[in-house]
Order: structure tokens, then sequence, then C-alpha cells
């Protein structure tokens, strides 16, 4: 069955830098859309990064220019590189998979196998 599991979070000062990781079981991230997602407490859940089954990428505007989504398809893994960490990017981040090759959004409700998740802490 399908499976994710995040890893590489934790805590760091403003305008440091983590990379968080994704393994996926059950299927292949080469041919599908992955995305990465978060959530802060009262918040409603956030996507911020996608990339299709053709390493196609894209980004909301709060993270764009800032953190980078790739995929080592040898290790079924899905990587978010995070620079520039700001405190409003402290959240719980999460990843999941779209059905398919193509992303088309961002919206949560649309993605499944959501993982235990990952907790990134900025501080000031």
């Amino acid at each position: 069955q399908v499976q994710l599991v995040e890893s590489g979070g934790g805590s760091v000062q403003a305008g440091g830098s983590l990379r968080l990781s994704c393994a996926a079981s059950g299927f292949t991230v080469s041919s599908s859309c992955m995305g990465w997602f978060r959530q802060a407490p009262g918040k409603e859940r956030e996507g911020v990064a996608t990339i299709n089954g053709y390493d196609t990428t894209r980004y909301s505007d709060s993270v764009k220019g800032r953190f980078t989504i790739s995929k080592d398809n040898a290790k079924n893994t899905v990587y978010l590189q995070m620079n520039s960490l700001k405190p409003e990017d402290t959240a719980m981040y999460y990843c999941a998979r779209r059905s398919g090759v193509y992303c088309y959004d961002r919206n949560s409700a649309s993605y499944s196998g959501w993982g235990q998740g990952t907790q990134v802490t900025v501080s000031s």
C-alpha cells in the first residue's frame, strides 16, 4: 500500500536552512505528482510546492525563491530544501501524492497518502 514517511524537521534560527525528506513506498515517485504541504496551529493546511511526473515544479508565493522541491528516483524519495527560513514558516510539514502524472493545483483535498509529518520551528 501507499506509504509516505517524512523526516528532516527541526528547530532553526531565522535565515537558516533545512532539508525535508519524504520516503515513499507502494508506488514510484518518478511518475507521480508529489506535493509538500504545511499546517500551522489554528490554520488550514497550505500547499507549498509540487513536482509532477515530468519534474515540473510549482511553488506558493510565500516560499517561491526560498524552497526547492526535488526527487531522487533511485531512492524513491522527494525532498524539500528550505533556505532563508522565516518564523512564519513554522509548521508541521507533510508530503502527499496525487493520483496521476500531473499536479494541476495544490489543493490538499486532491492529495492522499499523508504521512505523520515533520515539525519545522523557526525562531527569530
